[in-house]
């Protein structure tokens, strides 16, 4: 089994390199992240420059883009043929509700989507990152899964893991996005040049974190696994939109 392995914390992040440890254990894992930290880079491509791309002498690779560039480099031209799976992550911090379409980490896994490869999204729940082990555990069982028992059709897998040791999660529960609400205020402040700059704020508190959602099922330590799609398509206002237009 082969395996594309990329995230959106960069290449020295350490559940990234948790993972790549513990999944290659069970497959040959192929490691191309971004040489710095581009989270809430969401599925942005680089466009108006060249790609770099070198090697660590962890033997990881990395590029001077985006995590969406990470994985298209490697699928569309580095890799000599495509991976069983690709999976982002670890990364630091949840990928829940709203977050989704903001992460670098789900997003680098989208892109094995779009090209029909089954993808994980791998995020720890917590904002301390004691136990990335914990994840990578998680992970490495829904691989064993997958390789035991394929899904019928490619996923793209969001999973969001509490921040708790292994034997203290409750379970692994099959979730839907919750919702969050808007963001905190941006922060103002000057720089050293007197100039006015704004840091964008905090995400906000979850509004939608009731039973069968994301924030649920990790606010009480299990696993939440979210099944995502890419169609954006309101299938519900087509009738009332050609209807208005037509009016």
């Amino acid at each position: 089994m082969r395996i594309l392995l990329s995230n959106d914390d960069g290449y020295f992040a350490p559940g990234l390199a948790m993972l790549a440890q513990t999944l290659s254990e069970r497959a040959e894992v192929v490691v191309v992240a971004p040489e710095r930290d581009r989270s809430g880079a969401s599925n942005s491509l680089t466009l108006d420059r060249p790609l770099l791309l070198r090697q660590s002498a962890a033997g990881f690779h990395f590029v001077n883009g985006t995590p969406t560039d990470c994985v298209h480099l490697a699928l569309t031209g580095m890799l000599d043929a495509l991976p069983d799976m690709v999976i982002s992550g670890i990364n630091h911090g949840a990928n829940m509700g709203d977050d989704t379409i903001y992460s670098g980490t789900v997003a680098a896994a989208m892109e094995g989507f779009l090209f029909g490869i089954p993808a994980l999204a791998v995020s720890l729940a917590g904002g301390a990152g004691e136990h990335f082990e914990t994840a990578a555990r998680v992970a490495a069982q829904l691989v064993d899964r997958f390789r035991k028992t394929p899904l019928s059709a490619p996923a793209l897998l969001n999973l969001n893991v509490p921040d708790v040791p292994f034997d203290q999660l409750t379970g692994v529960e099959v979730t839907r996005l919750g919702r969050r609400h808007k963001a905190e205020p941006v922060v103002k402040s000057q720089n050293p040049r007197g100039q006015t700059v704004y840091w964008v704020g905090a995400a906000g508190r979850a509004q939608d974190a009731g039973e069968g959602t994301d924030f649920h099922a990790v606010a009480r330590h299990a696993v939440s696994v979210t099944p995502l799609q890419v169609d954006l398509t309101h299938y519900g206002n087509l009738g009332a939109l050609k209807a208005w237009l037509q009016a």
